[in-house]
Parts: C-alpha cells; structure tokens; sequence
C-alpha cells in the first residue's frame, strides 16, 4: 500500500466524526433530490401510459343541450380527430349504512361497450349490459370507501327523480384520476362518486334523447390546440357552451400536473439549498484540516511528491466523505419514495404505479454531489499544495496581542482572562471566525424554513375553514332558481340561517392575458362566506365593479381602478367591462366576485340563485339530511367539516410530512456544522489548551474558553440564520404559490425561536462531546510539536 493511501486511510479514521457530519448534509440533499426525482418519473410514467392505453381526450367541452346530429358537423372542422358525445349529469346517492349526503356525476357510455375516449379500466365486474337502464360502474375510490362490489345496490336522485342502480362493475377512468368534486379541492371519497350507465338510459333520466350536453375530443397529429377550440366555441355557443377547456383545465390532470410541478420545484431549489451548505462546509473544513496538517504537507514535498499527487491525495478524502454522504443519501431517498409512494396511490388513482430510483437520477445526482463537492474544496486543496516546503514548515508567524474592539465594549472585571482570550482570539481570526457564523447561520436558516412550513399550512388551513368559509352546509341546485327558495330552506329542520349566492362562468380578459373561472354573486356583507384583505380583514362587495384574489389579479397583470373585459359563457352571452374595484386575500383557489342583484342585473335576470350556504344545528343533522333528499332541485351536498378534514389530511401527508423530513435534516445538519467547527477549533488549539492545563488551569476552565468560543460564535450566528431563513422562504413562497392553493408568507415568534433553540440544543451537545474529548486529551503528545 502506498504512503498516501495509509495516510488517507488514517486521516477517514481520525477525522471520523467530522466527515460523518459533512456526510450528513450531502444525504440530505441527495436524499431531497432523489426523493424528487424519483416521485416526479413515477407519478408522470404512471400517467402516460395510462394517458395512451385507454385514450385519454385533448378537448372537453360542457353545454346545455345539443342535438346528436351535430356530431357530423363537428367532426368535419379542421384538427377534429375522434369525437364523442355523452350525456353528463348530477346525480345524488344514498349508501345502505351510511347517513352523509353523497354527490356525485353520472356518464353515459355507448350501450354495452366502451367509449372511444376515456376508456374504463374495470377493477372489477363488467360494463353495464346492452339494453340495461338500472345498471352502472362506480369509481373504484368511492367503492373502497363504502365496501361496495358488484351486485350492490343504490338509491340516486338524477334530475329530480328517484331511480334503483345496480352496481355492474367497479372501475377508474382517466379522465378521473384525481377523483374530487367539482368546487373542492381533495378527494372526499366517502361523500363523491363518479359513475358510468348506458346512455340511451341516462339521457332518459336525464330528458336528454337524441341529444348531449357534453363532448370529448382529440386532435389530429400537427393541429393547433387554440385554431380548434376558436371553431368548437364558434360552433356551439348557441347551445350554451361553456367554453371549450383544455388538458391543462380539466380538473384531474390540473392537479396532477400542479403536483409534477411542486416535485420539479422541490427537485431543483431543495437540493440545491443543501448541496450549497455542503461545499461551503467542505471547503471550510478541509481548509482548515490542511491548514494543521501544514507540517506534514511541507515533509511529503520535501521528500519527493508532486503537487499534483497530493493534491490527489486531498480530492481523495474529500471523495470519500461525498461518496458516502452520496450512498446515505440514495438509500435514504429510495426509503423515502416507497413509503410516499402508498400516498400517491390513495389520491391518484393510477391502475399501476411503480415507484423506483432511475439510473439516470443515480447519475445526476451523483454528479452534482461531485460538482458541489470540486466547488468546495479545490481552492484550499491548491492553494495549500502551492507553498514551497520550507514555508510551509516554518509556524505560522505569531499573531500581534492587543485589545480588540469588543474588549473595548465589555469591561475588564466582566471578561476574566477566560473571556479576554476567547474575544482576541475571534479578533486575530476574523475570515476564520465570521465562515463559523455563516455555516452555523446556514443551519439555522434551514430550521427557519422548516418551522415555517409547518406553521405556514395550519395559518393557511385556519384562515380558508376559520375565516373566509364560516358555513356547515353548501347547496348547489341543477339550475338557477328563483331567490324565494331561501325561504323554504329556513323552514327545514336544523337551519339557523340561510346565505344565497350565484355563481357565472366567465372568461376574465385583461390585455392578451385571460383567464377562465366564474363570478360568485354574494350579499354585500357576506356572513358565511368573507371575503378578506390583505389584514385578514373582512370587506364589503362593492355595488358596482368586481373583487378578485390578488393571485389572479397577479396572472392577469390587472390593478386595482384598471378595466377587466369579462366574457359571460351562459346566457346571452355578453361581453362586459367592469372595473376592478378591490382585491382579496385567500389561500386556496382562485376567484371573482360581485354583490349578487349586481351579477343578476348583468346577467338581465330576476332574483336568481345557484345555491345557497347553511349554518346548521348539529343535534338535527340527520333530520336535515332527510328532507334535503326530498328537494328535487338540489344537485349536490357539500359538509365543510368534511372538506377541511380532507384538506388537513392532504397537507398532513404530503407537504408536513415533507416539511417534518425537512426539519429532521435541517437540526442534523445544524450539529454537523457546529460539531465540525467545534472539532476544527480543538485541533488547531490543541497545543494551547494543553498548556493552559500544564500551567494550572483546571479542566472546566480551559473548556470555558474553547465552548465559550463556541457559544459566541453560535449567538452571532442566530440573528444571521433568521435573515436566511426568511430569504430562503420567500423564495419557496414564490415557487409554491399557484391557482389551487398558496402557502402564506407568516412568520410567528414561534418559527424563530423553534430554529435557535435548536441551533442552541445541537450546540450543547456538541458542548459536551468536546468537554468529554477534552478529558482525553495527551498533553505530553500535543506539546511535542516543531519549534
């Protein structure tokens, strides 16, 4: 074995401690991007091929009522590839055992056979029969929820009717992959349900024979998305389309895509956090190593080795500690993505799903490890290599003794002799001194950033369920009904109050900018639905002009006073200019909204309303619940206990889970750096402290100036960290923020004190590793050194 190779073998075993640490903080980048990386092949491979294998559409479009002799007509515009029509419907269940209301949509399919586009994978039973107007497929989430097979029985309410369906088989579509209702946000598998009958029956339930209100597309090879969607809208306006929408606006593969998303960003800025703490720790401490081994540098020169052979020697060491932080890191990223895989599966419901490290990731990330790596230690590496051998075995030139301007700050009987070496000591070595707080100030920054994670979700959550919805019920009717049935809602048992509302799909035009969504006509002083400004204020709808969340605002480049142009897809069809009158600050969503006679002016109707929110008596739920079944005209149920229940599980599994992993990393990181520089101080001061204790000094007093040192440079370090912290979840904020829901930029005392208290806790225990070390420490050996 060569000379090196035993000293660089010696050195791993000596410096064992501190390269398990700087070992640590490369996992944990590598552990975040292979965690990423991983999620985000998986999640788009599963979605791909279940896209291509059954047929997934390009186009969707919903209207009111067209005839099926239009087809032909549609099918000869410019780009039209395959086109199906279908009949959509609202559907209301009950559940044997089960007494929550359950909501739901019906889809046709062509009698006893598959549609061409949005094929069934069937998990269970078969199609419903040729002929068959009792029968149906349920969404496969729905049917776990329940325990529901093949041959089970429901009682449904489709356009106001009472009908029996029996249960032919149990299946998913791609088309709902991300099963949830239509206005929420998370699947609430118990309380919605999709299902699938032959059309000639559902379109006679529905009064639709002969006819459709909704219609599936794909493009031709080459076709532009825009020029076809231009000539459907053309075409079926006078059918009471709605628009026709994209991939990008159906709501399952918009969330999904919102998800592949976040994996991108958490796979680009979190490694990237990590990997850049780990070079800065990596040429701190191999400075610094190099630095006290100077001696022994000078002797390999002076017997015969080259610069590059040592240099060699140095990139060898700091290769094996970034290879073993790299092996930590992939194990632990592949542990992580098994166990989030079991997560993905429950909301994405992907026939198969499998998750596995890519060898291309393996590759990535082992490159940018090395990259970080090379980053952070070639400069000390060549400029220590560099010195001639006779400077570098003569010692370091002493340092001048004088009184430092802290001295000067504190007085005399305060410091001891203890205190006045730790302050001149940090006042020789300024750069060595002010790295120490940088790298400990990184390490509270990361704590900063996952203690505002943590925060930030519940502030989010309260304020959407505390704040801005204060109903227990949401009511949704089939179609617009005339205001007086608010009247006859306050009758029903249980109801303590009753707030109307209308909502109208719109296209929102600002410049070349537009936006699809609806305006939400509501009382002037909304009671149970707030809307919130910047303060978390509740404002009053103004008579005239429309509110939006500042989020859609931000996408469509719009001020408050400028003008929107507001297309009114039901209706007449109108196009409006309406001045944007105020903006409002919600977490979740994305919305415009206008006092409710205002809306039904525009939209040259009399008092009309699509539904209505309830303040509930608890103890009367079950009766309420029974005579909401009877009313015809209401389409669907939604409980907002049950909503924010669905939405607290989401964030519990997915962004705490990943904001808990983050906080475990960042308080491991944060001993590594202390206990790095802890080490690093002890070895370079090694000969000091020996002869401290040979000239009398106890041994608590020579650990009070080695921890003292630690404790100051910690102390300088917090405020610093906190500065970090903040930037660092500024930026996250901005990565985070989009059309579903929008982590709030919050900082509580909690946050900050949660990141120094465990910088603080990490450098106690570092404290009493080095008081421990301090005990053992040869005297006789360390004095022996080159004079």
């Amino acid at each position: 074995m060569k000379t090196l190779d035993r000293k660089l073998y010696r050195d791993l075993w000596r410096l064992k401690g501190q390269a398990l640490a700087i070992a640590l903080v490369i996992a944990s980048g590598v552990m975040t991007l292979i965690l990423a990386v991983t999620t985000l092949e998986s999640l788009t491979g599963a979605r791909d091929r279940f896209y291509a294998s059954h047929h997934f559409a390009e186009l969707f479009v919903e209207l009111k009522r067209a005839p099926l002799g239009l087809q032909a007509q549609l099918q000869q515009l410019e780009g039209v590839n395959l086109i199906e029509p279908r009949v959509r419907a609202a559907v209301r269940l009950a559940v044997p055992g089960y007494g929550d209301p359950v909501r739901g949509q019906l889809l046709s399919l062509p009698d006893g056979r598959q549609p061409l586009l949005n094929h069934l994978y069937l998990k269970a039973g078969s199609l419903p029969e040729a002929g068959r107007d009792d029968q149906a497929v349920v969404s496969d989430a729905f049917a776990e929820a329940h325990g529901l097979a093949p041959g089970d029985r429901l009682e449904a309410i489709v356009n106001g009717r009472h009908t029996q369906l029996t249960i032919s088989g149990i299946g998913l579509s791609p088309e709902f992959l991300y099963q949830v209702a239509p206005t929420d946000l998370m699947p609430d598998y118990h309380r919605y349900a999709v299902l699938w009958m032959n059309q000639r029956a559902l379109a006679q339930a529905y009064g639709m024979e002969g006819a459709f209100n909704s219609l599936t597309l794909t493009l031709q090879a080459g076709a532009s998305e825009a020029e076809v969607v231009d000539a459907l809208d053309l075409v079926l306006a006078r059918y009471g389309a709605i628009g026709a929408q994209t991939r990008h606006d159906q709501q399952s593969h918009r969330f999904i895509e919102e998800e592949l998303n976040q994996q991108r960003i958490t796979a680009t800025v979190l490694p990237a956090i990590f990997l850049t703490v780990s070079a800065f720790l990596l040429n701190v401490v191999m400075g610094r190593i190099i630095q006290t081994q100077r001696e022994q540098l000078a002797v390999l020169k002076a017997f015969g080795y080259r610069d590059s052979e040592l240099a060699r020697h140095y990139g060898l060491l700091a290769a094996a500690i970034v290879l073993l932080g790299w092996v930590v890191g992939v194990a632990l990223g592949s542990w992580a993505a098994s166990g989030l895989a079991g997560i993905y599966r429950e909301y994405f419901r992907f026939p198969e799903m499998h998750f596995g490290v890519p060898l291309w990731a393996l590759a990535l990330s082992l490159l940018v490890t090395l990259l970080a790596a090379l980053a952070g230690t070639w400069h000390a590496v060549w400029r220590a290599v560099g010195r001639p051998p006779a400077e570098a075995m003569r010692p370091p030139a002493p340092h001048r003794f004088r009184r430092s301007w802290l001295e000067r700050l504190i007085p005399a009987p305060l410091l001891g002799n203890e205190g006045r070496i730790v302050l001149r000591n940090l006042a020789r070595h300024p750069l060595k001194a002010a790295f120490s707080v940088v790298g400990i100030a990184l390490s509270a920054g990361l704590l900063v950033i996952g203690a505002y994670q943590l925060a930030a979700v519940d502030t989010m959550i309260d304020q959407q369920y505390r704040q801005v919805l204060q109903m227990d019920m949401e009511l949704t009717f089939n179609e617009p009904t005339p205001a007086r049935a608010a009247g006859e809602l306050r009758h029903l048992p249980g109801v303590l109050a009753v707030e109307t509302w209308r909502r109208v799909p719109v296209t929102l035009i600002h410049a070349h900018r537009q936006y699809r969504t609806s305006l939400l006509g509501m009382a002037q002083e909304p009671g149970m639905r707030q809307v919130l400004e910047g303060q978390g204020r509740p404002q009053r709808l103004p008579e005239t002009g429309v509110m939006l969340t500042r989020h859609l605002a931000e996408l469509l480049d719009v001020k408050v006073g400028d003008t929107l142009e507001v297309a009114v897809m039901e209706g007449r069809r109108q196009r409006l200019s309406l001045p944007l009158t105020a903006l409002v600050d919600e977490p979740l969503g994305v919305g415009a909204y206008l006092e409710l006679s205002a809306l039904n002016a525009l939209m040259h109707e009399g008092p009309a309303i699509s539904g209505a929110w309830l303040l509930v008596d608890a103890e009367h739920t079950a009766e309420l619940h029974a005579a909401l079944w009877e009313l015809p005209r209401v389409a669907s149920i939604g409980l907002l206990t049950a909503a924010e229940q669905g939405v607290r599980e989401y964030m519990d599994e997915t962004l705490l889970m990943v904001a808990v992993i983050f906080v475990g990393i960042a308080s491991s990181i944060a001993f590594g750096v202390v206990y790095n520089n802890a080490r690093i101080a002890f070895a370079e001061r090694a000969r000091e402290l020996a002869t401290l204790q040979v000239l009398g000094y106890t041994r608590a007093e020579v650990a009070r100036i080695l921890l003292g040192e630690i404790a100051l440079l910690t102390l300088a370090a917090i405020p610093l960290g906190w500065a970090i912290g903040v930037f660092f979840s500024h930026l996250l904020h901005r990565a985070f923020s989009h059309d579903l829901f929008r982590i709030p930029l919050v900082f509580t005392p909690h946050t900050f004190g949660f990141a120094a208290a465990g910088v603080l806790v990490a450098s106690l225990l570092v404290a009493a590793l080095v008081f421990r070390r301090l005990g053992r420490l040869d005297k006789i050996r360390v004095l022996k050194a080159v004079e």
